[in-house]
């Protein structure tokens, strides 16, 4: 007996639709949309949800819409889980996701905080990371982690980034041998990178002769060279002044300006005071920091992110090391800024905030759920007065939030 259809309610977090099934049961149900009516398969139960794929479309939600990249339907592509959303779509879902969090983890009565567009919703990225396995070079398969299929083209990644890899796909005889993965990445002057990574210590021997296919194309790039459990290594082309492909930068980099003008114009007046800035990759907010009269203390664990803000921006004081390590060392803050990766910030950090008690805290967040966990850590201490999202990551179900915290 066919399960009876199922009208999809919302989204969940992670992108999968909601909806009842007849004995009660919450289901998720992948690539679906809130107003959708659809027949579901490969139900699994469990004691009070389901996990669900979807069937058939008997009704069309009017958020759905077509998804611009072949690979989304056609190889189940796993790099993006709302492109079958229209865009206002997208940007409600991604808000629901920020609020969700502070009402049901951070225990806040508050709602979806707004939501700042992106300048672009294809073509934005300047960095893809690409997986190699069974003769494939390519992204994961929606759900299927170790399921890859030959990537063409990602609607999602700059043109330029696409040109290079449409010559590096032509020319894969001359990628190393034990490729495990590929880093494509477009630098902040325009310079293109590859970056190889390979399992073992097995030298890139034919790097030369992509170097030179690429050139020929007219797409000359930095190769580098990564074996397994070392440091990237320059091994074609011509060495620009860009921030070598290993070290974190953001890869929506209009968006990622507004994040951190937001962030600085939320921390109130910095001139003259003493501000922490937490996890600050290759020091852009530092910098900004620094050029408003703050006495900046740095921190951040990449020392090659360290080396590059300090090739580049102001004078300031940095330290290389783990924040939850060095974060008490240092001298007592007025104001902070913490920006920590999507893991959020290891518990002893909290801790240290609330000792050391600085006026206002802006926490620019990537993960909703450790944002929500780590400001109930702080509850304590500081309560929440603004929140925003920013949508740099259009087509997917990331979303960034800037969170205002001001001691009580």
């Amino acid at each position: 007996m066919m399960p009876a259809p199922v009208r999809i309610e919302r989204l969940a977090t992670g992108g999968d639709g909601v909806g009842k099934l007849a004995d009660g049961r919450t289901a998720f149900v992948p690539r679906t949309a809130p107003g959708d009516l659809v027949t579901l398969t490969d139900v699994r139960l469990a004691k009070r949800f389901a996990r669900a794929q979807l069937g058939q479309l008997l009704e069309a939600s009017p958020q759905r819409a077509e998804p611009a990249c072949p690979h989304y339907d056609r190889d189940e592509c796993g790099g993006c889980q709302l492109q079958h959303l229209t865009y206002p779509a997208q940007l409600d879902a991604r808000r629901s996701f920020a609020g969700e969090a502070l009402r049901r983890l951070a225990r806040l009565d508050v709602p979806d905080p707004p939501i700042e567009p992106a300048e672009r919703t294809l073509g934005y990225r300047t960095k893809i990371t690409l997986a190699a396995a069974q003769g494939r070079i390519g992204l994961h398969r929606y759900g299927r982690s170790a399921a890859i299929f030959d990537l063409e083209w990602c609607h999602i990644t700059a043109p330029v980034l696409n040109q290079l890899w449409t010559v590096v796909r032509s020319a894969r005889s001359q990628l190393p041998e034990g490729l495990e993965q590929i880093v494509l990445r477009l630098d902040r002057t325009g310079g293109r990178h590859l970056l190889a990574l390979v399992a073992g210590t097995r030298v890139w021997t034919r790097a030369g002769g992509m170097a030179r296919a690429l050139a020929e194309a007219g797409v000359p790039a930095v190769l580098w060279w990564q074996p397994e459990g070392g440091v990237p290594r320059i091994v074609g082309g011509r060495p620009g002044a860009g921030i070598p492909p290993g070290v974190f930068e953001q890869v929506n980099p209009e968006m990622g300006d507004r994040v951190r003008a937001y962030a600085v114009e939320m921390l109130g007046s910095a001139a003259g005071r003493t501000v922490w800035d937490l996890y600050a990759g290759v020091g852009d907010t530092t910098a900004m920091l620094a050029a408003s009269g703050a006495r900046v203390e740095s921190v951040e664990i990449d020392p090659r992110a360290v080396a590059q803000a300090e090739r580049t921006g102001p004078a300031a004081s940095r330290h290389v090391g783990a924040v939850e390590t060095v974060a008490g060392t240092l001298p007592a803050p007025d104001l902070v800024v913490t920006n920590p990766p999507r893991t959020g910030m290891d518990a002893a950090v909290p801790s240290v905030l609330r000792e050391r008690a600085p006026a206002r805290i802006v926490y620019v967040s990537c993960d909703p759920a450790t944002l929500a966990r780590d400001m109930g850590r702080l509850a304590p201490v500081y309560r929440l007065t603004a929140a925003r999202c920013f949508d740099l990551f259009p087509q997917t179900a990331h979303v960034e939030t800037v969170a205002v915290l001001e001691r009580m």
